[in-house]
């Protein structure tokens, strides 16, 4: 596997820390997302770009999962992301590491969240494959829609596209507006 800090970071900036969108993401934009998509409850969860760790106290209290990994590959989030998950007493796993290469093993995990890192990052097409890889058969991959993208960062998404094509084993799924789901054969 490869690590995280002998990765060119140059392209990665991280989005900058704006409270209110935090408390909205938390508070409103995940639990409505997991009841517009009937996300299912127990399973092992692992959120790709987790940054401060934001959507991880929802998702634990929601999906109740048997296990919960918050991956990033900024340091400083991560450690971010680790405060936030102790100061809630919350068991789940912050992993500082790069969607490209990703430190777990096949089929590790039912569910994969990306609130959009997929959009963000050059060569989508590596985190791709990295996310069918991890996910069991029948798991489901919940990414943003471009619609999402575009209203959250307009200037930023402006033209960007997850190369679907490249992850034929990650078929479409159920959809909601902002979200949707990919399922895996």
């Amino acid at each position: 596997m490869k690590n995280a800090q002998h990765q060119p970071q140059q392209e990665y900036q991280p989005f900058p820390n704006v409270e209110r969108r935090n408390l909205t993401q938390e508070f409103l934009e995940v639990p409505l997302m997991i009841k517009a998509l009937g996300l299912p409850k127990h399973g092992h969860i692992l959120e790709v770009g987790c940054g401060r760790g934001i959507a991880l106290p929802p998702f634990d209290k929601l999906c109740e999962p048997s296990r919960l990994v918050g991956l990033d590959i900024d340091e400083n989030l991560t450690t971010f992301a680790k405060q936030r998950i102790a100061a809630r007493g919350l068991k789940c796993e912050i992993v500082t590491a790069d969607v490209r290469a990703l430190p777990f093993a096949d089929a590790s995990f039912d569910m994969v969240i990306d609130f959009g890192t997929c959009y963000h990052i050059s060569r989508a097409d590596e985190a791709l494959h990295e996310i069918a890889r991890v996910l069991k058969s029948g798991g489901i991959f919940v990414h943003e829609t471009p619609l999402s993208q575009l209203l959250s960062h307009p200037i930023l998404s402006f033209g960007k596209k997850i190369p679907w094509e490249k992850a034929p084993e990650l078929f479409r799924g159920k959809s909601a507006l902002l979200w949707a789901i990919r399922n895996k054969r």
